[in-house]
């Protein structure tokens, strides 16, 4: 019999709307129903990937002598944390108060108020490895509910008024000090681990804002030590297995510190972050193994995380027929089984067409490191084990034939992987994260000049405007035509981000326009007296306390992409009403973020673009036109992250401030490069605008200081 969680549209909801656990979605009703009771709640807290999250449904919640003292004892409520990160993150800092640690999934116990009384995250059925019995906490807080009520409520009151005192993000001295991301960098350096890349031991999770901000160090400064930190870390991770070989994309994080062994999630939120920032690596390096890690990653998730309407799906779960891993991972006989006796189409074979290539299977294995007693639980996970160099050198072919090779049997293998059971798929689409995913299409578009890219950021905007948004306010979450919960601090600058990425690529003013919208709903509905940004609008929910995020893991934090859209919009507009708000919280936070640099490395970023200068690149003319794109792609080709550009004819109503009085010069497509809206002669060909761009950037006053 279902649950009231059947009338859910979330999929992590869904798979416990058969629980016999009596689950409630989390709202007025469930929480008046704990008061009318008198039961505390059990709130558990999850998503639809999450392995851990499974093995406690199966073990407990669906467990009916478990779930008979469940729903005896307390008022049950289920969450999906990507849809509410306002509860799971006000619920994840008490649990980290009491334990020290935190993760999914989360189970906390609340008093009828919604004040924390005690919490964990996986409790197993039976005592093992110190965790008490999941059916023992149950009956403890139940007990302690009716007999020691009192003394649960005071320290539930205590919690509740912690959670409260949000961090203030005034004071401290103003302006930006160069010296502190200095100090962020040396930070970065000291726990690089420079045998494997990235940061931290087991499991290692990929830092695509940090790496971001060390390219940024190289371009500033040609800080080569950054450089060598960032492509060593994006190299190991794309020769991994967390990097899926066959399909692109990368999986959430790595058991291991050796970027081996996933946990094989796969989550919009962290591809679209690790295609942008290949792609930028491959801008500053030329690197077009990055560049081809990039495109790979993108190609998956237009692939495997689109929706027909062209928004993008939340993730693909790590378990298919129950266990972890299955959909990916390969024996020794299945390759030869598939390769070895494989036609072989590649061009250039010396083996004659519908040959069959006895040493394909061999070569791949080779390559990807299969072995016959495997890397994981008796199977591989393919990783790049061998250079196509060494490869050529130890089965005595070409090199070219080795690539192609490679690419047949990677083609050949995935096409039969897709006949395998596939992973769970959460297809709901959420704002924030399709504010990455339009960024990243975004930059490649305009880096690679690929229209595909293009078009698919195009329809990305459009969804997003055309079905996020109900009787004129942005919502969170969109599945199968229902949009529900009013948006976040992160879903407006998010999505801010990414209209405005897409701006400077086709300079359709519908996209700045909506951008601009989303920052003047930030300052009018969601800023804090103590600086920054509340998570919440004004007119929420009201919970026990009003969350305020700040740090950067995994995604930005919304006050992170609030300063960061705040910031570009100022350079491009010129109005303080943007900058200040930014400036100050981004003053607020280089102390912290310069000594926990990898907390906090989307503030660095931020902090980066304060600092300044930034280059401004006004394009006064038909976009359409080929001399107006051959003037746009010249600053694409290369890595500026600070500049900011404006186009399209002059006059046009509704441009950003940086347009004002420009014009075409003897009727042509003229670009004017600023800085600080003081602007060089303008010009008209591709090549004086990248003798001014040369100019500008080999200044180091111009790079390394904030303009007068």
């Amino acid at each position: 019999m279902s649950n009231r969680l059947q009338h859910e549209i979330s999929p992590y909801l869904l798979q416990h709307a058969d629980n016999p656990v009596e689950w409630h979605a989390w709202g007025p009703e469930a929480l008046a129903l704990a008061r009318e009771l008198d039961k505390p709640i059990f709130l558990s807290i999850g998503y639809a990937a999450c392995h851990w999250c499974h093995v406690m449904a199966h073990e407990s919640f669906e467990d009916p002598a478990t779930a008979a003292l469940m729903n005896e004892h307390f008022v049950n409520i289920k969450v999906d944390r990507e849809e509410r990160p306002d509860v799971d993150s006000l619920y994840m800092d008490a649990v980290v108060a009491m334990t020290g640690q935190g993760g999914w999934p989360l189970s906390i116990f609340l008093s009828t108020e919604g004040e924390p009384l005690y919490g964990g995250t996986y409790f197993p059925p039976d005592r093992r490895h110190g965790m008490p019995a999941f059916k023992e906490v149950l009956l403890a807080i139940a007990g302690s509910w009716r007999a020691d009520r009192e003394r649960l409520l005071a320290g539930g009151k205590q919690l509740a008024a912690q959670l409260a005192q949000v961090p203030s993000l005034i004071g401290g001295q103003p302006g930006i000090r160069p010296e502190l991301l200095d100090r962020a960098a040396e930070g970065l350096f000291r726990d690089f681990d420079w045998r494997n890349g990235g940061w931290g031991r087991s499991p290692k999770f990929p830092q695509p804002m940090a790496i971001e901000f060390l390219l940024r160090r190289q371009a500033r400064g040609g800080d080569k030590l950054a450089l060598d930190m960032a492509l060593g870390s994006l190299r190991a991770m794309a020769a991994g297995g967390m990097h899926d070989q066959l399909g692109g994309g990368f999986a959430r994080y790595s058991v291991d510190e050796r970027w081996l062994v996933p946990h094989f999630e796969k989550m919009l939120y962290d591809n679209a972050q690790l295609a942008r920032v290949y792609l930028l690596a491959w801008k500053l390096s030329g690197d077009r193994e990055l560049l081809a890690a990039a495109d790979s990653t993108l190609d998956f998730m237009l692939r495997e995380l689109r929706d027909p309407l062209g928004g993008f799906y939340s993730s693909l779960d790590a378990d298919s027929e129950g266990e972890e891993g299955k959909y990916y991972v390969w024996t020794s006989s299945e390759i030869e089984a598939a390769l070895g006796d494989a036609e072989s189409a590649a061009s250039g074979d010396r083996h004659s067409a519908g040959a069959a290539d006895p040493q394909l299977a061999a070569l791949f294995a080779a390559a990807y490191g299969v072995e016959a007693g495997g890397n994981f639980e008796g199977s591989s996970v393919l990783s790049r084990a061998a250079t196509d160099e060494a490869l050529a050198g130890q089965f005595e072919l070409p090199i070219e034939q080795v690539a192609e090779r490679l690419s047949h049997a990677r083609r050949r293998l995935l096409e039969m992987r897709q006949a395998r059971v596939r992973p769970g798929l959460d297809d709901k689409v959420l704002c924030a994260w399709n504010g990455l995913a339009l960024m990243a299409l975004s930059e490649a578009a305009a880096a690679t000049a690929r229209s595909d890219r293009l078009e698919a950021a195009q329809r990305l905007a459009g969804f997003l405007l055309k079905h996020l948004v109900v009787d004129g306010r942005l919502q969170r979450s969109w599945r199968r035509g229902q949009a529900r919960y009013t948006a976040y601090l992160e879903d407006h600058a998010g999505l801010g981000l990414g209209l405005l990425a897409l701006y400077q690529v086709d300079f359709d003013l519908r996209w700045y326009a909506a951008a601009l919208a989303q920052a003047d709903e930030i300052l009018a509905a969601f800023p804090d007296p103590q600086g920054g940004f509340f998570d919440t609008r004004h007119d929420h929910e009201r919970l026990i306390a009003r969350p305020k995020s700040i740090q950067d893991s995994p995604t930005p934090s919304g006050n992170t992409s609030a300063a960061s859209l705040l910031l570009q919009l100022a350079a491009l507009t010129g109005e303080r009403r943007y900058a200040e708000p930014a400036e100050a919280a981004a003053s607020a936070m280089q102390d912290l973020a310069a000594r926990h640099p990898t907390a906090f490395s989307g503030w660095l970023c931020a902090i980066d673009f304060a600092l300044g200068p930034q280059l401004q690149l006004a394009l006064a003319g038909d976009p359409s036109e080929p001399e107006f794109q051959a003037l746009a792609q010249v600053p694409r080709s290369r890595y500026l992250p600070n500049l900011v550009t404006a186009g399209g004819e002059p006059g046009t109503r509704g441009q950003p401030g940086l347009m004002a009085d420009r014009s075409r010069i003897d009727g042509q497509p003229a670009a004017y490069l600023c800085q600080g809206f003081i602007c060089r002669l303008p010009v008209t060909t591709p090549e004086a605008l990248a003798d001014q761009l040369d100019a500008m950037v080999s200044q180091p006053s111009a790079l390394q200081s904030p303009p007068a």
